[in-house]
């Protein structure tokens, strides 16, 4: 053997395994054209890879809270702002009702029916004008917080009404206007959110982590809702004599844990996982296929086509300046308010003539009426594919009702010497349970389509039929009024 040919065996034998030498028929013209399909191939497997979560980072979440997704036009003058207010949509011409209800409420009480109707129609602008603005400012923050602020504008009358019916110990109103309240977010509107995007789009996606954690979080409170009902019935004189005091002082406690975790939650969405509520883990909608008509390709407008991307790279215009949509926001809500409760007045004159029961009002009426702000916004901005914030305005709205509200007017009752529990009509609780268990279901794959919209409106309409001709556990009234 020459020394020539050593050199060659020595360096052929020092190439690694999985990457042979090139044999003498492949030229380097090929090699170069071989190394491109090579990265390529490289390249699909990055992309096939999971993506890794980065850690939290404090400047990662305000990121995420403060930073819109398209970068925001300038903003109009104060003139312009007014003139997108009055032309927002047509049905501002029923803001007429409020000082018709308002001058109602003062000169005729006792015409209960003309209040109802008027002060109804008054709150449906005053809805679409808070869906207006949360829309607005929408686009200059992320989906998170957005979400987050409009669920608390839109808790605001139920908590309103609550205390209001605290004060008055119309505890069994407080505990049913919760329940409904709940009910209302989690089916009707999360189902209207799921049917009015289906109808645009054949499947749209979401974060499925943190719609799960929400899922876990409304399970929890559901168990905190049915325990008290079953140390109630489980317990009777003879093993415990002061059943009454016992329940209150768990109803106590529960209530300070709860308030806990909504705090702990907060944190947990704001800061430490703020990127588990926005559309960067959701999975892309799914436009409807083309039709074909007689032979022909019919082309239907794809919303993630280019035309959609284009529109994505564009700056996005404001129709309100900040300073118009954070005062339109306060102004409208006040008023929202206060026809609200003037509703909630009128409602109880209408129970009186027995012609609907108390149970139905504090479960489906009161309910509508508050969650008539965040049922505007959800639907609209699902119909435009931003069905994140669509589900933490619904579901994220329950929770805070949940895990809030309930245990806030918990504690003030506790304050202020009122022996309001959790121990809620085992009926209510119930239906509580079935609704979350339901929601559970169709929110798991991470989509939603119309059909499953339309379950969860048919179960709401199930429940309305239900509670119109359920009168309501009077035992566990009187028991919660005389614990």
């Amino acid at each position: 053997m020459t020394l020539t040919g050593s050199v060659e065996e020595s360096t052929e034998s020092r190439q690694p395994l999985f990457q042979p030498a090139f044999s003498s028929s492949i030229t380097p013209a090929r090699a170069q054209l071989e190394q491109p399909t090579k990265r390529a191939s490289i390249g699909n497997a990055n992309m096939n890879r999971p993506a890794t979560r980065t850690s939290f980072s404090l400047q990662r979440a305000k990121t995420s809270l403060l930073t819109p997704p398209r970068s925001i036009g300038p903003a109009p003058s104060f003139l312009q702002s007014m003139k997108s207010i009055i032309m927002a949509s047509w049905l501002n011409v029923l803001l007429v009702c409020i000082p018709v209800s308002w001058a109602l409420n003062f000169a005729m009480k006792d015409q209960h029916t003309l209040v109802f109707v008027f002060s109804f129609l008054a709150i449906i602008p005053l809805a679409k004008l808070l869906a207006f603005a949360t829309d607005e400012l929408s686009i200059r923050v992320g989906q998170t917080l957005a979400g987050l602020l409009n669920a608390t504008l839109g808790n605001a009358v139920e908590l309103i009404v609550a205390i209001i019916a605290l004060v008055q110990c119309k505890l069994h109103i407080v505990q049913s206007s919760l329940i409904g309240s709940i009910l209302s977010n989690l089916l009707l509107v999360l189902g209207m959110c799921f049917f009015a995007g289906g109808l645009r789009f054949s499947e749209q996606g979401f974060g499925a982590v943190a719609t799960q954690l929400n899922s876990s979080l409304l399970t929890l409170s559901v168990i905190a809702v049915l325990l008290p009902a079953a140390f109630h019935m489980n317990v009777t004189t003879e093993t415990d004599s002061d059943e009454g005091q016992d329940i209150l002082k768990v109803s106590h406690g529960v209530a300070l844990v709860l308030l806990f975790i909504y705090a702990s939650y907060l944190f947990f969405q704001l800061y430490s996982h703020a990127t588990l509520y926005t559309d960067d883990d959701a999975k892309p909608s799914t436009p409807y296929p083309k039709r074909r008509h007689r032979g022909t390709t019919i082309e239907e407008p794809q919303p993630d086509g280019d035309l959609e991307r284009n529109k994505e790279e564009e700056d996005e215009t404001p129709q309100m300046s900040l300073f118009t949509t954070i005062a339109l926001l306060v102004i409208v809500t006040v008023f929202v308010a206060v026809t609200a409760e003037w509703l909630v007045d009128s409602i109880d004159g209408l129970t009186s003539s027995g012609a609907i029961s108390e149970e139905f009002v504090g479960i489906i009426l009161l309910p509508i009426v508050g969650n008539a702000a965040e049922h505007v916004t959800a639907v609209t901005v699902s119909v435009k594919d931003k069905l994140t914030l669509s589900l933490g305005v619904a579901v994220g709205s329950s929770i805070q009702i949940a895990l809030f509200v309930i245990p806030f007017i918990i504690t003030l009752g506790w304050i202020l010497g009122k022996p309001l529990t959790l121990l809620f009509d085992p009926y209510e609780s119930i239906t509580l349970f079935l609704a979350v268990l339901t929601v559970n279901y169709c929110v798991q794959d991470g989509k939603s389509n119309w059909l499953e919209g339309m379950i969860l409106m048919c179960l709401y309409v199930i429940l309305c039929v239900t509670f119109w001709y359920y009168p309501g556990s009077f035992q566990f009234t009187v028991f919660t009024k005389h614990t």
